[in-house]
């Protein structure tokens, strides 16, 4: 499959411009051409900071917002702002971060229970207010909040409790993360969660998480939630017997390790499947979307999308399991939104529409809050699709054939790799630095896989790449030639 030679000028090239892909002549394409955004109109008076997201069976979106109200969203995909009208649908709700929708019910997340919503009478409004479940507690920290998930394909919704000041756990199950039945059973799930951004499923039903930077965690990163895990941060774990869980309370960290020496000392603790390094791919983890459209939303059917307030942009995602655990690459994907991105919503029909607020924090956006949309233009970028760790080291696959002479020179490939201390102060430098060598590149037949063969791949290490010398068989640059790869385990090793 693989061969290290040039590749003369085809048939295929002449197919480009017909799939969607820029020719050599066009004019550089940005981010705007593939993925364009739009700002819904938001009426004046209406302090729209999203904090969560969902689509209704009538075409509705419903956007629920950091002060306690839900307002729904009539003709969101309309280019038309005329037609585009917000209704509120309830207040006076508390600091709401999860909106899931089943049998008429919309079921809510806020800070001291999930709730559910329905309007009876059918006049636009909700009238009938239940609590599902009130399991844990809160002590009027600002900072314990409560993250909710969809419903997953059992049925039940996620919720991931915030540490107190996202430091310490001074309420029930703060630092927890509970799945809640349909009958409103919680069943404690993982501990060792601090500050989280978001919650999401991949297309196999796994549940994530973001967590950010802060103690015990050196840089955001995306956390599975697995049951039973120990996610990293041990305030938590004084619930352990309170949660019944089943086996001995997880071993505390050593603080000033390293995650991959941990995990080895501590069989439940379970390490970022993906990092996001920080500040290089933003400072504030948020919102999770996957794409299961089909590819409706473009040639990253599959993937997962996920949020960044600080620096108002939307990276991608790209996950693989090697010995039974999840981890993958961070790839930037869409910057410019005009706030701080919180919520991520994937619509069937492929639109994502993301929710901005900067309360608090502020955010590279400036506006205090938006509601915005993008879908794919139906032009297809020349990216890195894919990459996975290989025994020897990684292959890449990418959207369009590459030039095989740029592409199969080791010298258009720069790669880095680094850690983090894993502490109880807050955050971490970049440390333990490596310069991996590139032995060989091998180009498959088709153009689109590049295979790295790689002396010293570094396990818990970040694996940083640059393709600035890489280009397509039309003769362009990637549009973002940068990706970061966590590798937690060597395949085969």
């Amino acid at each position: 499959m693989f061969r290290p030679v040039l590749w003369g000028m085809t048939v295929a090239s002449l197919l480009l411009g017909l799939l969607g892909v820029a020719r050599a002549g066009d004019p550089i394409l940005s981010e705007a051409d593939y993925y364009p955004l739009v700002t819904l109109p938001i009426p004046e008076g209406v302090v729209l900071e999203a904090g969560a997201l969902e689509m209704l069976p009538d075409g509705k979106l419903a956007v629920a917002t950091r002060r306690g109200e839900i307002f729904l969203v009539a003709n969101p995909l309309s280019d038309d702002p005329a037609k585009v009208k917000f209704e509120r649908f309830a207040h006076g709700l508390h600091e709401v971060l999860g909106l899931a929708y089943r049998d008429g019910w919309l079921y809510v997340t806020q800070r001291g229970e999930l709730s559910r919503l329905k309007d009876t009478n059918q006049d636009g409004r909700a009238d009938l207010f239940e609590t599902v479940s009130d399991l844990w507690e809160i002590n009027g920290d600002y900072h314990e909040y409560a993250f909710g998930s969809k419903f997953d394909r059992d049925g039940h919704i996620w919720v991931a409790l915030c540490l107190t000041g996202s430091f310490t756990s001074e309420s029930l199950y703060r630092g927890w993360c509970f799945r809640i039945s349909p009958d409103g059973k919680a069943i404690p799930t993982s501990s060792g969660i601090r500050s989280p951004g978001g919650l999401g499923m991949n297309l196999a039903g796994d549940m994530f998480y973001t967590e950010n930077q802060g103690p015990w965690n050196g840089a955001c990163s995306l956390k599975h939630l697995k049951p039973g895990a120990f996610l990293g941060h041990p305030a938590g774990l004084r619930w352990h017997e309170a949660a019944g869980m089943v086996g001995p309370r997880p071993k505390e960290p050593e603080s000033g390790s390293r995650m991959a020496i941990e995990v080895k000392k501590i069989p439940e603790l379970l390490a970022p499947a993906v990092y996001f390094p920080y500040p290089k791919m933003g400072q504030s983890a948020s919102g999770i979307a996957s794409d299961l459209t089909g590819g409706k939303f473009g040639p990253f059917a599959g993937q997962m999308f996920v949020g960044d307030q600080a620096a108002s942009t939307v990276m991608r995602v790209v996950l693989e399991t090697v010995d039974g655990r999840y981890q993958g690459a961070c790839l930037p994907f869409r910057k410019d939104f005009a706030s701080g991105c919180l919520p991520l919503l994937m619509t069937q029909e492929g639109t994502l529409f993301v929710g901005g607020t900067s309360r608090g924090w502020g955010s590279r956006g400036g506006k205090p809050f938006a509601l915005q949309r993008l879908a794919w233009s139906g032009k297809v970028p020349f990216e890195i699709h894919e990459i996975h760790a290989r025994s020897d080291g990684f292959e890449l696959t990418f959207t369009a054939p590459v030039d095989r002479s740029t592409a199969a020179d080791p010298k258009s490939y720069s790669l880095t790799t680094y850690t983090y201390i894993y502490q109880s102060s807050y955050g971490s430098p970049e440390v333990d630095p490596t310069t991996p060598t590139i032995d060989r590149v091998e180009v498959s037949e088709d153009g689109k896989v590049v295979r790295l063969a790689v002396s010293k791949l570094q396990v818990g290490h970040v694996h940083e790449f640059h393709l600035d010398g890489v280009r397509s068989h039309a003769g362009r640059p990637l549009l973002h030639p940068d990706a970061y790869y966590t590798l937690n385990a060597i395949p085969g090793s």
